[in-house]
């Protein structure tokens, strides 16, 4: 009888406080972009899972939202997520940005990891290394709010660096059965939940000040036409009329310039030709309405 390959698989979390490149480390750790990136905060609304199988190894790593103080409803789910994600790991990867001293949002992520601590690896991770002034000092900082987390300083646009890190999480894995498949893909995303998150990036990137955190994006319908033209309807919704002609822009130009960056990297990333049909609706005060942020897509998921 052919004796079976002994496989070690385990869930990463990914935390921190918000706009640390806890997205920016998930998408180089995985080789493929999966989580939406900004320069803003609160670009990770809903917790990601992204999968990474070498070899004999599997790592599920979880991407959360930062960790903030709530101010409405998405905030509560938002860090609903990242304490619901913490619940059930093999490790922990703490994110922090190196080019400031810790803030209060700090401590509450390492509130937050000091139950975890001696029953799983904690990995204190000092991001944007490449840009910071005084590196040492800020993660002497950062490690004196958990001292017992280990800590590492890299850039998560590095790949050497990054490689490093994943070789080390992948030697903290137990034992055990793969999650998903080999050949899943890389993350738990559907379609539709995936293009949602591609158009809601590039709107991030060109709305301003309450604009982009008012916005949310629903893929309505991807169909494949005759022409061999992916179809893809979706509709951006925000809270006010006001911001409804922000979003649109003067003469349509803001919609137009948000569909075409989100069409290149739609067609980047599926090889094809895309068309892109974009609506602006809204839906008053979701951000504030449970039952709201459930039919936008913002509910937990099972498991």
């Amino acid at each position: 009888m052919e004796k079976k390959e002994t496989t070690y698989s385990g869930f990463v979390a990914i935390v921190g406080k918000p706009n640390v490149g806890k997205s920016t480390l998930l998408n180089n750790l995985l080789g493929v972009k999966v989580a939406p990136i900004s320069p803003k905060p609160q670009t990770t609304r809903k917790r990601l899972r992204g999968i990474l199988t070498e070899g004999r190894r599997q790592i599920v790593f979880v991407d959360t939202p930062g960790l903030h103080k709530p101010m409405d409803a998405l905030g509560q789910f938002m860090d609903q997520e990242v304490y619901e994600a913490l619940s059930d790991v093999n490790a922990v990867v703490w994110v922090v940005d190196l080019r400031h001293p810790p803030t209060p949002e700090d401590e509450l992520v390492a509130k937050a990891l000091k139950p975890l601590v001696g029953k799983v690896p904690i990995l204190l991770v000092g991001n944007k290394l490449d840009a910071a002034k005084y590196p040492e000092e800020a993660l002497k900082a950062y490690h004196a709010l958990l001292p017992e987390a280990e800590a590492r300083m890299l850039s998560a646009l590095d790949e050497r660096q990054v490689a490093q890190l994943k070789a080390e999480l992948f030697a903290l894995l137990p034992e055990g059965p793969f999650f998903y498949p080999e050949n899943f893909a890389k993350s738990d995303q559907d379609f539709g939940e995936w293009v949602a998150e591609i158009i809601r990036e590039e709107a991030m990137k060109r709305l301003w000040h309450e604009v982009p955190y008012a916005v949310a994006v629903k893929t309505e319908e991807v169909a494949e036409r005759e022409n061999g033209i992916l179809y893809i309807k979706a509709v951006l919704y925000v809270e006010r009329p006001s911001q409804k002609a922000i979003v649109i822009g003067e003469g349509g130009r803001k919609i137009k310039e948000i569909g075409q960056a989100a069409r290149k990297q739609l067609e980047v990333f599926l090889n094809r030709q895309v068309y892109l049909d974009l609506e602006v609706k809204v839906y008053p005060d979701w951000r504030k309405d449970p039952e709201a942020l459930r039919e936008l897509g913002y509910r937990s998921p099972i498991g």
